[in-house]
């Protein structure tokens, strides 16, 4: 269309922009117009060629920073804050646009009202205790049209993609104990299953080191995901370790994706622990291997050492089954408590992907109850010194007075390991952000202006083109949508102005929820989140659905 015939029309014009558009092609100059929404009309090296250059009701001078597409979180614990928050900054600043949550088998949909509050519980560390939120939804297409319609029907901060969480699924039709499920309680996961992926969710995801989505066995999620693949989603496990077992781990979910036909994507795909120092090469060639074969193998990462989760993580699954209250019953009795401390301290928990604990690794990043607050920003082994008691005594407090509430970092990843993932031709960016706790990983809060600060300009581990087809059209390509993910005419105007040279990560172990510099201007939907880098009222978000087959 001829810029002329756009004057009229045209909301805004991005002038004189760097477009690094997503594909991984050199970046161009060009004026950009936006209307209804969507780009309508791109035209390049605009002032140097002379040529008429498009105009609109407003125009934004882009010089000196580059347009991209908005970043998309494959790996995202917002279910809640989406609405809880209406500004949620911790995303929007950083240029995240989309956010895919249901993440690692557990979230609040599909549930009755017995399971919602299991998982409630279960999950408080992840995502506080939901008592400010109204849980009036119970399947996943009530969730998604409540998400919709929040904050008075005016929608939420950014889009959001939903995965059927696994182990919910299976909390719903078995329980929360450690035995195979019967074929009757199999059909019945089937069918929820199918239910969500028919009322828009993209895929399922699994946690396979948390209760119950552990107790599956892989002929079951084998036949869980022939049905994701039927409706045309893609399995996101958190498999079964990232520690001793880490390569058998992912081979397991290679293996058992190709049987069912199904697309896979690995969930923060790391090689953390000591065992797994500088193996991140095995991993790749394992997934290359695959790849090769026909495989549609995807991952994403996050671009830090220290991993997140809760304390109770990583107790034993035996000492987990059940849910909350046997746990906490289990850890009550003396001589049941004892077991647990031999499976962390010596023989190496499942739940800690079966590596001894390392208490000086584990640092309290946040508790439910402020009382406990004198806890939060010191190691296991740190609180244990300064209280003259052993370091299982002071986690087993910990958990039993949080009520399994507590989160924390653990100091377990190794940096050639990341450096190396992130480079793979399959890989996205995740945050794995949990916005709880009074110290969060500063990940929830700066992933993605710190792939771009520190492993861009600073280490040259990507080149600017790279990174960010990394961290918009590749996850765009595995949620299949159509029409976000580029710098494109007729693409959905999701977008996200950023200065190369000054972008970095806010976000501090110190200080976790600092907001990241040289991201100006964020955009959904054509329209202003972030603008002269302060959150406007703009509440652009919607729920992005699986297309139909």
């Amino acid at each position: 269309m001829d810029p002329v015939e756009l004057a009229d029309l045209t909301d805004l014009v991005i002038r004189d922009a760097d477009v690094v558009d997503g594909t991984g092609a050199p970046s161009y100059r060009a004026d950009v117009a936006i209307r209804g929404g969507r780009i309508v009309s791109i035209v390049k090296e605009a002032a140097a060629a002379g040529c008429a250059r498009p105009r609109a009701r407003r125009e934004l001078d882009a010089e000196g920073l580059v347009l991209s597409p908005g970043f998309i979180d494959m790996h995202a614990h917002s279910d809640l804050a989406l609405l809880r928050d209406p500004g949620h900054s911790a995303k929007a600043a950083q240029g995240v646009t989309l956010e895919v949550i249901g993440q690692d088998g557990l979230s609040y949909a599909p549930v009755d009202d017995r399971t919602l509050a299991e998982v409630r519980r279960a999950i408080t560390g992840w995502n506080g205790h939901g008592d400010d939120i109204d849980f009036s939804w119970r399947s996943v297409g009530e969730y998604l049209d409540r998400l919709d319609h929040g904050f008075d029907g005016r929608g939420i901060a950014v889009n959001a993609a939903y995965l059927i969480p696994q182990g919910t699924v299976r909390a719903l039709a078995v329980g929360w104990e450690g035995r195979p499920a019967t074929p009757r309680e199999l059909d019945r996961m089937r069918q929820l299953v199918a239910e969500g992926l028919e009322q828009g969710a993209v895929g399922m995801s699994s946690g396979l080191t948390y209760t119950p989505g552990m107790y599956a066995e892989d002929a079951e999620l084998t036949e869980l995901c022939r049905v994701v693949a039927r409706h045309g989603g893609y399995y996101c496990p958190h498999h079964r370790s990232y520690g001793a077992g880490a390569l058998e781990a992912y081979a397991e979910m290679v293996a058992l994706t190709r049987a069912a036909g199904c697309p896979l994507h690995l969930a923060h795909a790391t090689m953390n622990f000591g065992p797994n120092k500088g193996r991140a090469p095995e991993l790749l060639a394992l997934l290359d291997d695959a790849l090769a074969a026909g495989a549609d193998i995807s991952l994403d990462t996050y671009p830090y050492t220290p991993g997140c989760t809760t304390l109770v993580a990583l107790l034993p699954s035996w000492a987990s089954e059940g849910g909350p209250e046997k746990i906490l019953g289990r850890l009550a009795d003396e001589a049941t408590a004892e077991r647990i401390r031999h499976h962390l301290e010596v023989t190496g928990s499942d739940g800690c992907h079966g590596v001894p604990v390392e208490w000086e690794t584990i640092e309290i990043s946040g508790v439910s109850d402020p009382a406990l607050a004198g806890h939060v920003g010191l190691t296991v082994a740190q609180s244990a010194a300064r209280r003259g008691e052993s370091c299982w005594s002071v986690a087993r407090r910990l958990l039993v007075a949080d009520r399994l509430g507590t989160t924390i970092l653990q100091h377990v990843g190794h940096e050639e390991n990341v450096r190396a993932i992130m480079r793979h031709r399959v890989h996205t960016g995740g945050s794995d952000g949990i916005l709880q706790g009074t110290k969060p990983h500063p990940r929830a809060y700066g992933t993605f202006p710190h792939y771009l600060g520190r492993y861009v300009r600073e280490l040259g581990v990507l080149s600017l083109e790279e990174c960010v087809a990394h961290l918009t059209s590749r996850p765009a390509a595995r949620l299949r949508l159509p029409d976000r993910g580029l710098v494109r005419e007729g693409y959905r105007a999701d977008l996200v102005l950023f200065d190369p040279a000054t972008v970095a990560a806010g976000s501090t172990f110190e200080e976790p929820r600092a907001l990241p510099a040289g991201i100006p201007h964020v955009l959904i939907d054509g329209r202003f989140v972030i603008e002269d880098g302060r959150r406007t009222d703009v509440l652009a978000g919607r729920t992005v659905r699986r297309t139909a087959v």
